[in-house]
Protein backbone atom coordinates (compact mmCIF):
# COMPACT_ATOMS: atom_id res chain seq x y z
CA UNK A 1 0.00 0.00 0.00
CA UNK A 2 1.29 3.44 -0.98
CA UNK A 3 -0.01 4.84 2.21
CA UNK A 4 1.42 3.07 4.36
CA UNK A 5 4.51 4.64 6.63
CA UNK A 6 6.63 1.57 7.57
CA UNK A 7 7.17 -2.15 5.85
CA UNK A 8 4.48 -4.58 5.69
CA UNK A 9 3.95 -7.61 4.55
CA UNK A 10 0.86 -10.43 3.70
CA UNK A 11 0.53 -13.99 3.81
CA UNK A 12 -2.64 -15.13 2.34
CA UNK A 13 -3.91 -18.88 1.71
CA UNK A 14 -7.30 -19.45 0.44
CA UNK A 15 -9.36 -17.27 2.06
CA UNK A 16 -7.67 -16.55 5.00
CA UNK A 17 -4.87 -13.80 5.21
CA UNK A 18 -2.43 -12.29 8.14
CA UNK A 19 -1.31 -8.81 7.58
CA UNK A 20 1.82 -7.37 9.28
CA UNK A 21 2.57 -3.90 9.94
CA UNK A 22 5.87 -2.00 11.15
CA UNK A 23 3.87 0.39 12.67
CA UNK A 24 0.35 0.72 14.70
CA UNK A 25 -0.95 3.69 12.78
CA UNK A 26 -0.34 1.58 9.74
CA UNK A 27 -2.31 -1.21 10.90
CA UNK A 28 -5.51 1.27 12.63
CA UNK A 29 -5.55 2.34 8.79
CA UNK A 30 -6.12 -0.79 7.59
CA UNK A 31 -8.72 -2.22 9.59
CA UNK A 32 -10.54 0.54 8.96
CA UNK A 33 -9.47 0.62 4.95
CA UNK A 34 -10.34 -3.13 4.66
CA UNK A 35 -14.06 -3.70 5.20
CA UNK A 36 -14.36 -0.77 2.31
CA UNK A 37 -12.28 -2.44 0.19
CA UNK A 38 -13.65 -6.12 0.63
CA UNK A 39 -17.45 -4.69 0.56
CA UNK A 40 -16.82 -3.49 -3.14
CA UNK A 41 -16.42 -6.86 -4.25
CA UNK A 42 -19.29 -8.34 -1.74
CA UNK A 43 -17.42 -9.72 0.57
CA UNK A 44 -16.83 -9.22 4.18
CA UNK A 45 -14.43 -9.40 7.01
CA UNK A 46 -15.91 -11.35 10.28
CA UNK A 47 -15.84 -9.30 12.97
CA UNK A 48 -14.89 -11.87 15.75
CA UNK A 49 -12.23 -13.54 13.56
CA UNK A 50 -10.29 -10.58 12.74
CA UNK A 51 -8.11 -8.66 15.38
CA UNK A 52 -5.59 -6.49 15.78
CA UNK A 53 -2.92 -8.04 18.06
CA UNK A 54 0.98 -6.18 19.04
CA UNK A 55 3.46 -9.07 17.89
CA UNK A 56 6.79 -7.54 17.74
CA UNK A 57 9.61 -9.23 18.58
CA UNK A 58 11.30 -8.72 22.12
CA UNK A 59 14.38 -6.66 22.79
CA UNK A 60 17.95 -8.48 22.96
CA UNK A 61 18.04 -7.60 26.32
CA UNK A 62 14.66 -8.57 27.45
CA UNK A 63 14.41 -12.14 29.44
CA UNK A 64 11.02 -11.90 28.22
CA UNK A 65 9.14 -13.57 25.17
CA UNK A 66 7.22 -10.58 22.94
CA UNK A 67 3.71 -9.78 23.95
CA UNK A 68 0.70 -11.70 21.78
CA UNK A 69 0.35 -14.96 20.09
CA UNK A 70 -1.72 -15.71 16.86
CA UNK A 71 -3.52 -18.64 15.83
CA UNK A 72 -3.45 -19.22 11.62
CA UNK A 73 -3.98 -22.81 9.58
CA UNK A 74 -3.90 -24.33 12.54
CA UNK A 75 -0.70 -22.96 14.42
CA UNK A 76 -0.21 -21.01 17.58
CA UNK A 77 2.53 -18.51 16.58
CA UNK A 78 4.53 -17.18 19.50
CA UNK A 79 7.93 -15.58 20.07
CA UNK A 80 10.72 -18.09 21.46
CA UNK A 81 14.76 -18.22 21.42
CA UNK A 82 16.42 -20.25 18.92
CA UNK A 83 18.90 -22.68 19.68
CA UNK A 84 22.16 -19.82 18.69
CA UNK A 85 20.30 -17.49 21.54
CA UNK A 86 18.28 -15.27 18.94
CA UNK A 87 14.45 -14.18 19.02
CA UNK A 88 12.52 -16.26 16.16
CA UNK A 89 9.16 -16.57 15.69
CA UNK A 90 7.92 -20.71 16.35
CA UNK A 91 4.93 -22.08 15.96
CA UNK A 92 3.23 -25.37 17.52
CA UNK A 93 0.01 -26.98 16.68
CA UNK A 94 -3.11 -25.31 18.34
CA UNK A 95 -4.79 -27.03 21.21
CA UNK A 96 -7.52 -27.18 20.16
CA UNK A 97 -6.76 -29.08 16.71
CA UNK A 98 -4.87 -31.43 18.84
CA UNK A 99 -7.12 -32.13 21.02
CA UNK A 100 -9.69 -32.43 18.14
CA UNK A 101 -7.12 -35.22 16.72
CA UNK A 102 -6.82 -37.19 19.38
CA UNK A 103 -10.31 -37.52 20.17
CA UNK A 104 -11.36 -38.38 16.48
CA UNK A 105 -8.18 -41.27 17.02
CA UNK A 106 -9.81 -42.20 19.67
CA UNK A 107 -13.26 -42.65 18.75
CA UNK A 108 -11.41 -44.75 15.49
CA UNK A 109 -9.81 -46.71 18.08
CA UNK A 110 -12.92 -47.49 19.93
CA UNK A 111 -15.40 -47.94 17.10
CA UNK A 112 -13.09 -50.49 14.88
CA UNK A 113 -11.47 -53.01 17.37
CA UNK A 114 -13.33 -56.02 15.78
CA UNK A 115 -11.43 -55.25 12.70
CA UNK A 116 -8.59 -57.24 11.43
CA UNK A 117 -5.00 -55.84 13.14
CA UNK A 118 -3.83 -55.42 10.01
CA UNK A 119 -6.79 -53.05 8.93
CA UNK A 120 -6.63 -51.12 11.67
CA UNK A 121 -3.27 -50.63 11.78
CA UNK A 122 -3.05 -49.61 8.31
CA UNK A 123 -5.99 -47.10 8.72
CA UNK A 124 -4.04 -45.59 11.99
CA UNK A 125 -0.69 -45.51 9.88
CA UNK A 126 -2.76 -42.72 7.23
CA UNK A 127 -4.53 -41.19 9.64
CA UNK A 128 -0.95 -40.26 11.44
CA UNK A 129 0.94 -39.60 8.19
CA UNK A 130 -1.93 -37.24 6.97
CA UNK A 131 -1.66 -35.10 10.19
CA UNK A 132 2.27 -35.66 10.11
CA UNK A 133 2.24 -34.07 6.79
CA UNK A 134 0.21 -31.28 8.25
CA UNK A 135 1.39 -30.49 11.43
CA UNK A 136 5.16 -31.73 10.53
CA UNK A 137 7.11 -28.84 10.94
CA UNK A 138 10.00 -27.67 12.86
CA UNK A 139 9.78 -26.74 16.33
CA UNK A 140 6.52 -28.70 16.50
CA UNK A 141 8.04 -32.11 17.33
CA UNK A 142 6.15 -32.23 20.94
CA UNK A 143 2.96 -32.33 20.09
CA UNK A 144 3.75 -34.98 17.44
CA UNK A 145 4.83 -36.98 19.77
CA UNK A 146 1.95 -36.66 22.45
CA UNK A 147 -0.48 -37.34 19.50
CA UNK A 148 1.43 -40.59 18.40
CA UNK A 149 1.87 -41.76 22.58
CA UNK A 150 -2.27 -41.35 22.76
CA UNK A 151 -2.67 -43.39 19.34
CA UNK A 152 -0.21 -46.18 20.95
CA UNK A 153 -2.31 -46.05 24.19
CA UNK A 154 -6.03 -45.73 22.39
CA UNK A 155 -4.82 -48.32 20.33
CA UNK A 156 -3.98 -50.87 23.33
Amino acid sequence: MPKLTGRSFLIRYADDFVLGCEFEVDAHRLMAVLPKRFEKFGLTIHPEKSKMICFKGPSRFSAKSGPGTFDFLGFTHYWGMSRNGNWVVKRQTMKKRQARAMHNLYIYCRNSKHDPIKEQYRKLCEKLHGLYNFYGICGNYRPLLVLYEHVRICWR
